[in-house]
């Protein structure tokens, strides 16, 4: 049998760095961290071949004198980790980036680590040099012209060739390095950054100097994310026993396709953390698709010693002392802020819409059109719900709905649309399926299908929250076909759906009978909805309540009962629908995350035909 043996020094280092630097973007995250620890105002950030050839991190933080610098790259050495009233080092209480000790000494095992830094108040720099391990002497170094500390790393994992083989191509380990600079970007506002690749400058931002940290929480978000996010994204800030959160999130219309895009902030310190994922996605689970996420900078502040950061070498992830008040505050504020929006939806709906857009030339026509003078506002006799055209054949109402475009005299023109409603005034129906609105400087476009079903999924929840949901009994039993299978599941959740306003019955083997169905879903398409609901039954675990699943099971119903594309509306429907969207919250889109109506400015038509 093999005696046990103590591992040497430089070995020991080597298998540490495997957790603290997996990968050049692990290396770059520890460096610029050390540097903001430093108080560093301004860090360039250089790299070569994905930065395995080439590391170069330099800022004008407090520098270090050769004392420092020569501890510095001894394993565990560190000037972070407070001392408790004890005197022992206090782990509860971190406030710093870094406290571990490992970045420095882990990297110079694995690669060729130079170290130069010249010290506040000092003339003079000192360089020390490290290859695998092995340190060299402090030395004179040239001055820098300043205090910090300019480090490069070369040949990284070169010590450790096998690490080489699980990294991935040079551009995807530059992306990774671009997109840790940019999470530490939005940690700090008050300092500017600057990051080239094989010598082409890929990103920069200055420090921002707003007096309102909000306002230059903002100014970076919209200088990494793009102007497009600071016009759609909905300002948050709440605290909750101790517990602030504050921050951006996107409206649900401004979305992607993954969370990358997901910024998530403990005491300044970037994160990768389950539970705060987990908590915007349950904010959005009401307005986005299962495939479909939202743009986010979440920051939270809290006592140190109510979260652990001594979870992974690594630092990204933490341990909340109550993981339920973060996660409870996270999605209460998201949704106050989601209900606070209205009925807006984001900004690049439109700019989509133009995009898409590809304006043909074509002629005049020969007679001038006229169109039917409409009210903007319902009258007393009509209800906003749409509900009370059900008794109305679909042909008569088709009839009395089409807008009158003849080729005859110029009608009175319409009255201008009224400045206090957003969505305008209803001029017309196009296809059936899309309403036409005049506002006050451009138009807007609805999806009658897509704004109905949100609407009607609103008042259901409202419903189902206070005195529960109205149901209707059928003059006629619906009777649906199903496999007896599908059949049972229905059945056996028969008492939930009862309080949404749905009672099925047996009706012999693999039939059900509707009796009853919500009052508001007066054109309810019962045969599709009940096997749509079969079909989502055969996947929610059987302990599963329906109420848990409320949402998608009310979107279902929402969906099958609302106003459907290719049935076309009065004009005071239309306008109803238009009022209804104006006074309900999340009305700006769908139950899928999509857009209910597009907005296009007079300019931003004017520059479809030229004129801008």
């Amino acid at each position: 049998m093999t005696r046990i043996r103590r591992l040497s020094p430089e070995t020991v280092n080597r298998i540490a760095a495997g957790e603290v630097v997996e990968r050049p973007a692990s290396a770059v995250k520890e460096l610029v961290e050390n540097a903001l620890d430093a108080g560093a105002r301004r860090i360039d950030v250089s790299i070569e071949t994905g930065g395995l050839s080439h590391i170069l991190v330099e800022d004008d933080g407090e520098g270090m004198d050769p004392a420092m610098l020569a501890i510095a790259i001894e394993r565990h050495a560190t000037s972070k980790l407070p001392v408790g009233a004890d005197g022992q080092d206090d782990l509860l209480n971190i406030a710093s980036m870094g406290f571990r000790g490992e970045a420095l000494p882990s990297i110079g095992s694995v690669a060729r680590l130079t170290l130069a830094s010249q010290a506040q108040g000092s003339a003079e720099a000192f360089e020390l040099s490290v290859e695998g391990g092995k340190a060299g002497e402090v030395k004179p170094a040239a001055p820098l012209g300043r205090s910090g500390t300019r480090i490069s790393v070369r040949d990284l994992f070169y010590a450790t060739p096998a690490r080489l083989k699980f990294l991935k191509s040079e551009r995807a380990e530059t992306s990774a390095v671009l997109d840790m600079i940019k999470r530490l970007a939005l940690s700090r506002p008050d300092v500017a950054f600057a990051f080239s690749a094989d010598g082409r400058a890929r990103f920069s931002v200055p420090a921002e100097t707003h007096d309102d940290p909000a306002e230059a929480r903002r100014a970076r978000l919209s200088a990494v994310l793009g102007a497009d996010f600071g016009e759609n994204a909905l300002a948050l800030d709440q605290t909750r026993e101790g517990v602030r959160l504050s921050g951006f999130a996107s409206l649900p219309t401004y979305n992607r396709g993954t969370n990358q895009h997901q910024y998530l902030f403990v005491n300044g310190r970037p994160v990768k953390d389950r539970l705060i994922v987990g908590a915007v996605r349950g904010a959005y689970q009401d307005f986005l698709a299962r495939d479909r996420h939202p743009v986010a900078a979440l920051y939270v502040d809290l006592p140190t010693d109510h979260v652990d950061v001594n979870v992974h070498p690594a630092k990204a992830e933490v341990r909340f002392r109550d993981p339920g008040l973060v996660r409870g505050l996270i999605v209460g504020a998201l949704r106050h802020a989601l209900a606070g929006a209205g009925h807006r939806a984001s900004t690049t709906v439109a700019g989509f819409a133009l995009g898409r857009a590809r304006p043909e030339g074509a002629p005049a026509p020969a007679l001038p059109l006229t169109r039917q003078a409409w009210p903007s506002r319902p009258s007393p006799g009509w209800e906003a719900s749409l509900a009370h055209d059900a008794a109305e054949p679909d042909d008569a109402l088709a009839e009395r709905a089409s807008p009158s475009w003849e080729a005859q005299d110029p009608a009175p023109s319409a009255p201008a649309p009224e400045p206090d409603l957003p969505l305008g005034s209803a001029r017309a129906q196009v296809h059936a399926t899309y309403v036409i609105a005049e506002t006050a400087d451009g138009l807007v476009i609805v999806d009658q299908h897509a704004a109905h079903e949100r609407l009607v999924y609103e008042r259901m929840k409202r419903q189902l929250a206070g005195t529960g949901v109205a149901r209707q009994s059928l003059l006629v039993p619906e009777i649906v076909e199903l496999e007896e299978s599908e059949a049972r599941r229905v059945l056996e959740r028969a008492g939930e759906l009862a309080e949404l306003g749905l009672v099925v019955e047996p009706f012999g083997a693999g039939a059900l009978a509707v009796r009853e169905t919500p009052t508001l879903l007066k054109r309810l398409d019962v045969q599709g909805l009940i096997r749509d609901l079969a079909d989502e039954l055969a996947e929610y675990d059987e302990a599963l309540s329906l109420k848990e699943k409320l949402e998608e099971v009310i979107g279902t119903m929402a969906c099958h009962g609302s106003v459907r594309a290719g049935r076309k509306l009065a004009a005071e429907e239309m306008n109803a629908l238009l009022r209804e969207m104006e006074a309900t919250p999340h009305s700006g889109q769908c139950n899928h995350g999509r857009p209910t109506y597009v907005e296009l400015k007079l300019a931003d038509i004017e520059r479809l035909f030229g004129r801008r």
